[in-house]
């Protein structure tokens, strides 16, 4: 489906349009971060004024600039709206009935202050490998900055390692969209994908996680919103009356509910592939916004009725949790609606045609492919896709391996300087209460580390096994 596009998009001379739109696109990413940084606008008001001037300035009728930051703002929030909200809610009844408490401790008294990032690192890892990057942290979220609260560690100290392993995860390795359908545009196989995809991920991981985490947070003070902080507190933090809690295991479980369905969707696909009745179960059931729906009902279960409270007691704590995340849902709608203007102005396009003329080795080029449509689009998997559609033609006919590694540095390219246009940015900024500046320090240079250790992998591994 992608080579068509590519094709067109590498024969196609060079315009003055082409250069009208990468300038505008660059002015109005400079005014979303002036208006939030120098006149303290709000993200989302701060989005919107950008996303107007880069459709005035590209020459899209003004119709067309609402409708297209409003289908990406739908788009986005029917992508990732339910899930985050659910997420608020599994959070919220698993702080509320003691549960973040029990695993804080259990993970704090069996690992040392020392060992705490690396331990982060390694459940992010586990949860990124079969889940969204916005599912995993909204699950992880609570156990971050309860864990921060409880062990006075800074905060940024515990969420650098688990952005690491979720980001790195989500880029490099099937069943995520991007790489599955680099994967397919590349005719690559997905299982050497998936193997060299985890052999990269480990060192890109400890690098931009506890290392780099380690060092940021000597330069960063972040501290979770209030409302947020508050909305986590146990009933026995808020008035001392509570009396039964769940345990390690059923408040693990709770979080691993639905990182198991959609693994046991993923594994059924590529182990499994059919049309028998149980690949149907399994891929509704492993549907990121099913397996949320699922691990909410059973925390309302356990943490809820399960512990003694009364239905109007659970549904005043579903209720508590959705409002510390509103404004979260804005600020990541409007960074969608942003997206999807320079994706309908054509700025992709104009990127995918400056670099695919260039001559340079085929694993950076598929490489800077993806960075630079990243960096337009704000989008992991739009980058992928795109950048593998573009260089389908000119890996034809390559070796499985060097297919996969190809896939590898493209899905590695599209994590590169995550900012102002990505949803996930605004994740990260909101979550943790960071400014605009202090979350380019931490989540920006992080996602830029992960982006450049996968193709410095890709490379380590094209020269050894090609």
């Amino acid at each position: 489906m992608m080579a068509p596009i590519a094709l067109p998009l590498a024969a196609a001379p060079w315009t003055g349009h082409d250069t009208r739109l990468i300038v505008m696109v660059a002015v109005a990413i400079a005014a979303i971060v002036s208006l939030i940084t120098l006149f303290d606008f709000h993200p989302f008001i701060a989005l919107i004024g950008g996303s107007v001037i880069l459709g005035v300035g590209s020459g899209t009728q003004l119709a067309k600039v609402v409708e297209s930051f409003s289908d990406g703002m739908g788009t986005t929030l029917g992508s990732t709206g339910a899930l985050i909200a659910l997420g608020a809610i599994l959070g919220k009844l698993l702080a509320d009935s003691g549960g973040v408490d029990r695993i804080v401790d259990t993970i704090g008294s069996r690992s040392g202050p020392r060992v705490l990032p690396w331990s982060m690192a390694l459940i992010a890892a586990v949860i990124g490998l079969p889940m969204f990057f916005e599912v995993g942290l909204v699950l992880l979220v609570p156990i971050i900055v309860v864990m921060a609260k409880r062990t006075r560690k800074p905060l940024v100290l515990l969420a650098v390692p688990a952005l690491a392993g979720l980001g790195t995860l989500h880029a490099f390795v099937p069943p995520h969209p991007g790489p599955l359908v680099a994967v397919s545009a590349l005719k690559a196989d997905i299982g050497t994908t998936l193997g060299l995809g985890i052999i990269a991920a480990i060192p890109t991981v400890i690098v931009a996680g506890p290392l780099y985490g380690k060092f940021i947070a000597r330069h960063v003070r972040a501290e979770a919103p209030t409302a947020l902080v508050e909305s986590l507190m146990t009933a026995q933090e808020a008035n001392g009356t509570q009396v039964r809690t769940p345990g390690f295991g059923t408040s693990v479980g709770a979080i691993a509910l639905p990182v198991v369905l959609m693994l046991a969707k993923s594994i059924a696909d590529i182990a499994f592939p059919g049309d028998a009745w149980y690949n149907h179960v399994l891929d509704f059931l492993g549907t990121p916004l099913v397996a949320m729906f699922l691990a909410v009902l059973v925390a309302m279960t356990v943490f809820g009725w399960g512990l003694g409270r009364s239905k109007a007691e659970v549904r005043s704590v579903v209720t508590a949790g959705l409002p510390a995340v509103a404004g979260i849902l804005l600020i990541v709608g409007a960074g969608g609606g942003f997206k999807q203007l320079i994706v309908d102005t054509g700025v992709a396009d104009a990127i995918g045609k400056a670099a695919a003329e260039a001559h340079m080795p085929v694993l950076v080029l598929g490489w800077l492919l993806a960075v630079l449509i990243r960096l337009a689009t704000g989008s992991a998997t739009v980058a992928t896709t795109a950048a593998a559609g573009i260089m389908a033609p000119l890996a034809a006919g390559a070796l499985p391996v060097e297919a996969s590694l190809i896939a590898l540095a493209v899905g590695a390219g599209s994590l590169f300087f995550s900012h102002v246009n990505d949803a996930g940015f605004w994740l990260s900024k909101e979550y943790f209460g960071m400014s605009v500046t202090e979350n380019i320090k931490t989540w920006s240079v992080l996602s830029t580390i992960v982006a450049v250790m996968g193709l410095a992998m890709s490379l380590l591994m094209y020269a050894v096994l090609v």
